[in-house]
């Protein structure tokens, strides 16, 4: 079980608990200062000294006192109002990372709320309710306003409590009203104290969530292409001398340093590296590391953005003692908002220079002695195409991976009467940042795919040549799971099905070891 403090949580253990279901807890430490916590809200509001969200209006209407025994109204009142949000519903995943981020940054302390809002999260995790949450209307500033407030809904109520402003939750797989959801899971729902309403709609938490993730799976798919890239540096009997170490410590980026090592390491053993007699290759082979590698020290950097939000305060007013309420800005979505188009732009070039290869595979003229689109033999071409329209998906994909990857959060609008007058565009930001590591993901299965075909019919002229140890195994289990096809067939299901391939971790494991046995030889 995941144990929570605010403090310590990873993008592995995000991933756990959205996708595996790893159940999780609040460490008593944590529940200690949100007692603490909320204890300085009570004597705050008994001073009656003016503070933001505590006892005054929101937004532009920040400077109307609000009377201590209107907080609980104003809490709930900022939950219907706020949650407008549309578009089709974020998945079930990034929901519940969404819920676990907020849970932990509520742990640290300096909410003002009670134990129970974030137990009661907790409680919606370990038992299944997950809210439906629009995926558009975030500006993320203030927070993700209008998808936090549907979070909202579903865990909060009023006196009236009313199930059409319950929102919606699903629960064991149903789709329900979210007080039926909470009901059926035996979870009360809370009725919000002051302070409470803000606490819980405060902070880029989607947008942490969604780029959580997203990094999370970016790991992998860098994985992947140093994998294809390997595959594809073979079939096109490439030179092994633009990996030399020398050349990459001599300009010294960590990234590119760990790109030439791994595809060094892939190729141990290979036959076909440096067949093809050439001095150099094309950019798309040559400077792989040098493409790829920035995009790991892109990674890099965004996965320490990520992991500072997710273990950080983002709420407005932070309360550090019970006369010492601070309003600022933490809730500001530009460190998530930025971190996000960065990986988006780093994503998008792997994906590139990945379709640049798959092109010079699949070209009769570039591709050193391959039959052209890689048809089984020269006469049948024509009655086949070939590989020629898994390229154009990989070109389509590509093409819409620059769009995406274009920054958002360099884009903004003002809104609430010009308070808000500077918005980050965070959550649209990291939703688009997903989009492209999914595409490139299916640019890299379409390599990869191409690559074993390409490596089929090589052996086929060069019998006696022999693949490196870890393309070896990356070729043998995509073989395992699609044969090779002499003739044309419906090259999308395999294509998929190779996808699912590289995208298991026991894919990965199976590959680093035989590196890690050939490395002992």
């Amino acid at each position: 079980m995941l144990t929570i403090d605010g403090h310590h949580l990873t993008l592995e253990e995000i991933a756990a608990v959205a996708r595996r279901g790893e159940p999780v807890q609040l460490a008593p430490a944590a529940r200690e200062r949100l007692v603490r916590g909320h204890r300085w809200v009570q004597e705050i509001l008994a001073a009656g000294k003016p503070v933001y969200g505590i006892n005054t209006g929101f937004g532009i209407f920040a400077d109307r006192r609000i009377s201590a025994e209107q907080a609980a109204q104003l809490s709930r009142n900022l939950i219907l109002s706020h949650a407008v949000g549309t578009g089709a519903p974020l998945p079930e995943e990034v929901v519940r990372a969404a819920m676990l981020i907020r849970a932990n940054t509520l742990a640290i302390g300096y909410s003002g709320v009670r134990p129970v809002l974030v137990e009661t999260l907790l409680e919606m995790l370990n038992r299944g309710v997950t809210p439906e949450i629009p995926s558009q209307g975030s500006m993320g500033s203030s927070g993700d306003l209008a998808p936090l407030a549907h979070l909202g809904l579903v865990m909060t109520t009023d006196a009236a409590d009313r199930a059409e402003d319950s929102g919606w939750a699903t629960y064991r797989g149903r789709r329900m009203r979210g007080r039926e959801a909470m009901q059926a899971a035996g979870i009360p729902r809370l009725i919000l104290g002051a302070k409470e309403g803000l606490a819980i709609t405060n902070g880029a938490t989607f947008s942490a969530a969604i780029l959580a993730l997203a990094v999370h799976d970016a790991a992998h798919w860098l994985d992947v292409a140093e994998i294809t890239l390997s595959m594809s540096l073979e079939a096109l009997l490439g030179a092994s001398n633009a990996f030399d170490e020398r050349v990459h410590r001599a300009r010294r980026h960590p990234g590119q340093m760990a790109v030439a090592a791994r595809v060094r390491a892939l190729t141990r053993g290979s036959t076909f590296v440096d067949a093809g007699g050439r001095v150099q290759d094309a950019y798309s082979l040559r400077t792989a590391p040098q493409v790829q590698g920035a995009a790991r020290d892109a990674w890099a950097f965004v996965a320490g953005v990520v992991e500072r939000e997710v273990n950080a305060v983002t709420d407005n007013p932070l309360i550090f003692g019970p006369h010492d309420a601070i309003s600022g800005g933490n809730f500001h979505g530009e460190p998530v908002g930025m971190a996000a188009d960065f990986l988006a732009i780093a994503m998008s070039e792997v994906a590139a220079i990945s379709e640049r290869r798959i092109f010079r595979l699949t070209d009769g003229n570039l591709n050193y002695g391959l039959p052209s689109m890689l048809v089984d033999a020269p006469e049948a071409a024509g009655l086949n195409s070939g590989l020629m329209m898994p390229q154009y998906t990989a070109a389509s994909l590509v093409l819409e991976n620059q769009t995406l990857a274009g920054p958002d959060s360099t884009r903004s609008l003002p809104t609430s009467g010009e308070q808000e007058d500077h918005n980050a565009n965070a959550m649209t930001a990291a939703r688009h940042a997903r989009a492209v590591i999914a595409n490139t993901a299916h640019v890299l299965a379409v390599e990869a795919y191409t690559a074993a075909r390409a490596l089929d019919l090589r052996l086929r002229q060069m019998p006696e040549a022999r693949l490196g140890r870890g393309t070896a195994e990356a070729y043998r289990r995509l073989r395992e799971a699609v044969p090779y096809t002499a003739g044309d067939a419906w090259w999308g299901p395999e294509i998929a099905r190779a996808r699912e391939v590289l995208a298991s971790r026991e894919f990965l494991h199976a590959v680093n070891a035989r590196i890690k046995d050939a490395s002992t030889d």
